[in-house]
Formats: C-alpha cells, structure tokens, sequence
C-alpha cells in the first residue's frame, strides 16, 4: 500500500473511533464506505481498510448480511477489558523490576510520580484534573516502557483502543470536585508511588499485584459514573453499553 492510502487509512481510521467514541455513532448504527469517504475525504479502498482495522479493535462488528454496525458492550465486558489492561500492566512491572531499569528510563517515572503528588495536593478550588489525566497518561505509557517488552505494547495498545478500557477512561467523566473521586484519585496516587518503589527494588511479585490492583480504580470510576445520570451523558462513551435485559 502506498504512503497517501496509508494515510488515508489512518486518517479514516482515527475520524470513526471520534465519531463512534465522542456518541456522533450510536451502538448498532450501520457504518459503510460511503460515509467514511464522504466524512474524511478518502477513496473507498482506504474507507475499507479502516473499517475493517475498527471492526478488529472491536468498536465495530460485522453484520450477517454484509458490512458493519457499531458495536454494543454490556457492563461485565467493560470490566473484563479493564482486568484484562491490568493483567498486562501488572505483567510490565512485573518485567521492569526482574529485568531492571535503567536510570534513563526510572528518572522519568520517578518524575511523573512527583509532578503527580504536586497535583493532589491542590485544594478542591485549584485542582485541575486536566493535569491529573494527562500526568497519568504519561504513568502508563512509562511503565510500559520499562518493561522493554514489544509483547506487551503491542496488547495494551489493542486493549486500550476500546473507548473504556484505557487509564483515564471513566477519570474525565466523574466530577473532579466530589468527595468519591478525590478519594480514588488519593489511592490511586499511593499506588502510583509503590509499584515504583517495588521496581526499585526488584520486587516483581509486588510490582505486578499493586499494578493489578491499580487498575480496579477504573471499576469504581465507571461506578461513580453509573449512577450519575449527569455523567452518563456527559461521556458519550457509556452510551456503547448495552441496556441489562
């Protein structure tokens, strides 16, 4: 495939997880070429490529009679894609503190861990939960890399493509000013701070289990978020659920 389809396809490819993620998609809305092409500009061949590339990271499903709908999650499949995130997180840390890490690699998360305790400690008035996601973000994405482990990029990259399943998935939906996420993010941070310290300290076992652990966080967000009429709104993504029943 030549450089222009790739970036079509790439280009198509980001436009529809917008679209399906930001709600403009609802869950078992028919997605064709056509729209691609129209929307983003990009000839059919590329259009197919992407929907295809969408349908494998699973927002989108094939139809029996041809082509693609949206598709639809029930709440035990948000919470097996975030177990699932965790076991492999847990595997990176677990991986960092037996191989080891240089300190190329630990001075950067061991900086991010710090510029994180500086944004908890704001007050409720002046904390920015922007800083908070965008510093936890870079958390995980760190903690990959000291796995040095291609593996395990590579399924986390997959897993995470899911509109639920990454790190700050339910964070931006809850309400950064109640008692409940404040909460979260206080022991979130703890554990923050004690899988780098257990990779310090080449202590695998206790890497991988407080990473596992870590990502439960995300269970109670969508919790929060779940019984919050407000935010089930305001995050287009919950609208993937399935209704029970």
């Amino acid at each position: 495939m030549s450089d222009d389809a790739n970036s079509q396809t790439l280009k198509a490819v980001l436009g529809l997880r917008g679209m399906i993620v930001d709600g403009v998609l609802a869950a078992g809305a028919r997605v064709a070429e056509p729209l691609l092409v129209e929307k983003f500009g990009v000839s059919r061949t590329p259009a197919r490529m992407a929907l295809v590339q969408v349908r494998d990271e699973g927002l989108l499903e094939t139809i029996p009679s041809g082509g693609f709908v949206v598709a639809s999650f029930s709440e035990q499949d948000i919470r097996e894609a975030i177990e699932i995130r965790g076991t492999f997180e847990g595997m990176a840390a677990r991986y960092a503190a037996e191989r080891g890490v240089s300190p190329t690699l630990l001075a950067p998360l061991e900086k991010c861990v710090a510029s994180l305790d500086g944004v908890i400690a704001q007050s409720t008035a002046s904390f920015d939960l922007n800083d908070y996601v965008r510093l936890n973000d870079r958390f995980h994405e760190l903690l990959v890399d000291c796995a040095q482990s291609v593996m395990i990029k590579r399924s986390l990259l997959r897993i995470i493509s899911l509109p639920f399943a990454a790190p700050n998935a339910f964070i931006m939906s809850s309400r950064s000013n109640s008692t409940g996420v404040r909460d979260i993010l206080f022991v979130s941070q703890e554990q923050h701070r004690s899988i780098v310290d257990a990779i310090k300290n080449r202590q695998g076992t206790r890497a991988e289990s407080i990473a596992i652990e870590h990502s439960r966080s995300a269970w109670k967000y969508l919790e929060l978020a779940m019984h919050d009429e407000e935010q089930m709104i305001q995050w287009p993504g919950l609208r993937l659920m399935a209704s029970p029943g």
